[in-house]
């Protein structure tokens, strides 16, 4: 057998499982979201109609808050951690990571638990002020559950990019009068900057698309997993849910492909 014909033996099963679990998947989709009524007028629903509009809107702005969160809470942990060792560190970054191993609805049903009707803060507000204070199901509960879901990944990439950082730069801005901050801002920062694409990509699109968590909590607000949710489930709406489902992957997939321009190949796909 040639050399060419052995590396085309080899792609065969990555092509018929691209095909069966990728391309016939989203074809399909694509076809579901021009059957219905309006045809590919369907595929502007998210746009023309006022509801989806601001379902959209809400879905933006609470991944765009998430990503931002994340990134100020994991660039100052990780690089804490990378660079700092202390008993119990081992310890501390197994707990900031350990949400790595739970699904949405854990996260979620830890926020209730958290901020709920029969939640902590609720039973301490209300011995204490006199008053309940429950937000774990507003847009406030939904922004904690997604920032605990998001940080993990964040902060791996973060301390394996500050892994990586030449400490002479920094020695040499120090060596030359530059105060803690400008350090930061000047070396460090920019070192870090294709991690910080790469990661605030990822949260983005891991917030934009998470379901679970958004199932267990959003009761009181709209984003755009719980759309499709609703309207194949409960509207029987097929090709309105393929639409959205389609619109909701084309933008994760541009802010990705906007992360890998930026940042070269290190943009994953969202968890």
């Amino acid at each position: 057998m040639s050399h060419k014909s052995f590396v085309w033996t080899c792609l065969l099963p990555l092509a018929a499982v691209t095909a069966a679990f990728f391309l016939l998947p989203m074809a399909r989709l694509l076809i579901a979201g021009a059957e219905g009524p309006r045809g590919l007028i369907e595929y502007l629903a998210i746009i023309i109609e006022p509801r989806y509009r601001a379902t959209l809107l809400n879905t933006v702005l609470l991944a765009a808050a998430t990503t931002v969160a994340t990134l100020i809470v994991a660039t100052i942990a990780g690089l804490f951690l990378q660079r700092h060792r202390f008993p119990g560190r081992a310890v501390l970054v197994a707990v900031l990571t350990f949400p790595l191993a739970f699904p949405g609805v854990v996260i979620g049903f830890m926020i209730i638990l958290l901020a709920g009707r029969q939640g902590l803060i609720g039973d301490v507000s209300s011995r204490v002020l006199g008053d309940k204070i429950v937000f774990a199901y507003s847009i406030y509960g939904l922004f904690l559950g997604y920032l605990y879901f998001s940080i993990p990944r964040v902060i791996l990439t973060i301390m394996a990019a500050a892994q990586k950082l030449d400490p002479g730069l920094e020695e040499a801005a120090r060596s030359l009068g530059a105060s803690p901050w400008a350090v930061l801002r000047d070396v460090v920062l920019p070192a870090l900057a294709p991690a910080l694409v790469a990661s605030g990509a990822i949260a983005f699109a891991t917030a934009m698309g998470a379901f679970g968590t958004a199932f267990t909590l959003a009761t009181s607000i709209d984003v755009l997993p719980m759309l499709i949710y609703t309207e194949f489930t409960l509207a029987g709406n097929l090709a309105t849910s393929a639409a959205l489902s389609v619109g909701l992957g084309v933008m994760t997939w541009l802010i990705l492909a906007l992360a890998r321009s930026f940042a070269g190949t290190s943009v994953a796909a969202a968890g």
